[in-house]
């Protein structure tokens, strides 16, 4: 029998040491590399049976050149680096990660909006120049009571709900996928849009980014917000559309950002958001805990291998694909 490969497309870990142990115990062979441009990935992932990536752009054309390949899987929650329906068309599973960072995320949001709220960047930033002075923080208002609105309602931010709940945010969701039990259930409302902008203290993004959802928040759903209302992104950055955000912090008509994506990573140094006082930026960083990242590498390895040795993964994005090919059920 011909040795199985995977390709590990591209990577930021200093080892492989995760993914070698689910492959080694597969009996698969891992391929690492760095490929950066279209034709690395189509000579590099050519003999392929699975690709694992990270950053790289699993585009149409990749796809329609690997002859061999049957899964294509990607380190995270979101697949916008992979044409998903290229893949189908060709008969290959697209497998992700969607529950290793549930705490991490939902944490980090939480962290944020608390750090808004209470000025915790201007306040320490002032006395580390020598000002000992409350005022300048004024106002401050207290959270008990306040909305915080989730758009997107899926693992974390039923999370984030649920922690937020806990000291006294009132939520309302916008999730066109959910019905209004599901957002009930834990203690929310379920709203439209304009509605959530509208009435929200905080607004706190959590959806993937596709054609749907790009630039979603823009210039109509920013003028909808309260000019005390604090806007968190912890999802995708062209969710939002970062022109019309930066246009609207530089005229004071909402009160802050804290944004962990932006719509080019790593922001760019000439970026006006990095000026701003009132906005918070931190490296695309929300879903990193050591146990999240081995947790991560673990699953995101063994939903490849599990196709390849004939079985559905746990994790299949495109289930149109089940029609087109024939695989068995795992016993746990």
């Amino acid at each position: 029998m011909t040795q199985l490969k995977v390709v590990v497309t591209d990577f930021e870990y200093s080892d492989l040491r995760y993914e070698e142990e689910v492959f080694n115990s597969a009996g698969i062979t891992l391929i690492p590399a760095q490929c950066r441009t279209e034709d690395e990935l189509i000579t590099v992932c050519k003999e392929a049976d699975g690709l694992l990536s990270q950053y790289a752009q699993i585009t149409r054309r990749v796809i329609e050149s690997l002859p061999k390949c049957k899964v294509i899987g990607r380190y995270g929650v979101g697949v916008n680096t992979i044409d998903i329906e290229a893949a189908t068309e060709k008969g290959i599973c697209v497998v992700n990660v969607p529950d290793y960072c549930m705490d991490e995320v939902s944490d980090h949001a939480l962290a944020l909006i608390l750090t808004l709220a209470r000025k915790i960047v201007l306040l320490n930033n002032s006395v580390k120049k020598g000002i000992w002075d409350y005022k300048i923080s004024k106002p401050i208002y207290r959270l008990r009571g306040k909305v915080l609105g989730l758009v997107g309602f899926g693992r974390i931010p039923r999370t984030l709900a649920q922690k937020a709940k806990s000291i006294g945010f009132n939520i309302l969701v916008y999730d066109p996928y959910i019905s209004p039990n599901d957002a009930e259930a834990y203690g929310a409302k379920l709203v439209s849009l304009d509605e959530l902008m509208t009435q929200s203290d905080f607004i706190s993004i959590h959806v993937p980014l596709n054609k749907e959802t790009y630039h979603l928040i823009g210039p109509q759903e920013l003028k909808l917000m309260k000019p005390t209302a604090f806007l968190i992104n912890t999802a995708r950055g062209p969710v939002i559309d970062e022109k019309a955000l930066i246009e609207v912090l530089l005229e004071k008509r909402i009160a802050g950002a804290a944004l962990d994506v932006t719509e080019v990573e790593p922001i760019q140094s000439d970026n006006p958001l990095l000026k701003m006082d009132n906005v918070i930026i931190t490296p695309h960083v929300a879903w990193y805990s050591e146990e999240a990242e081995a947790e991560l590498r673990t699953k995101a390895a063994q939903g490849i291998a599990d196709v390849l040795l004939g079985y559905w993964p746990r994790y299949l994005v495109n289930k149109e694909v089940m029609s087109k090919i024939n695989l068995k059920e795992k016993e746990n």
